[in-house]
């Protein structure tokens, strides 16, 4: 789902931060499904008129090149998508975000935990339980090729004001009002 809720997080951190006008994806195009996920990206970014600079890293050790890069070609804003070894350093990858002072939106809400801006995606907690039913079904009997996919239906928005405040970023209040969860 996360090339679909492409669109819905580049909304978010532009209307978190009005002045974001050239985007940072920080990505690996080793990873077959982070491709469809940034092509969508791009497409939206283009719909909202905004450049986009493509962040390629496929190791640890990419990571401070990748943010030099787009603090000398005058990124404002980043976005990750899941793609290790982003989902691997997630600390690392939130602390050079606030180092660099560039507004961020990630798919899981544990990047803001580890001090990340903001997230939106899949809450996880609710897939877990829905996986639980599926795991009873087959354990009753049922062949799991008949039962029906599902989707997730409940997102989360979470903001970190921590990591706002640390970058020098106020977040209107209309977005602090549709947050899920606030981290102070």
């Amino acid at each position: 789902m996360n090339e679909e809720l492409a669109g819905k997080r580049l909304e978010l951190l532009k209307e978190t931060n009005p002045k974001v006008s050239r985007l940072g994806v920080l990505w690996n195009s080793a990873n077959p499904g982070a491709a469809v996920v940034f092509k969508q990206t791009k497409s939206s970014a283009q719909e909202l008129s905004l450049s986009l600079q493509s962040l390629d890293v496929h190791t640890v050790n990419d990571l401070q090149g990748a943010f030099d890069g787009a603090t000398r070609s005058g990124v404002n804003g980043l976005v990750l998508l899941a793609t290790a070894p982003i989902n691997n350093h997630l600390k690392l990858v939130a602390d050079l975000a606030v180092k660099n002072r560039l507004p961020s939106i990630y798919d899981r809400s544990e990047f803001v935990e580890a001090g990340g801006l903001m997230s939106y995606g899949p809450n996880v907690t609710n897939m877990a339980r829905r996986a639980a039913t599926y795991v009873d079904k087959v354990l009753k009997g049922a062949n799991p090729g008949d039962l029906p996919v599902e989707r997730p239906t409940k997102f989360d928005f979470v903001i970190n004001l921590k990591t706002a405040k640390q970058i020098g970023l106020t977040i209107p209040q209309s977005v602090l009002y549709r947050a899920d969860k606030v981290i102070k």
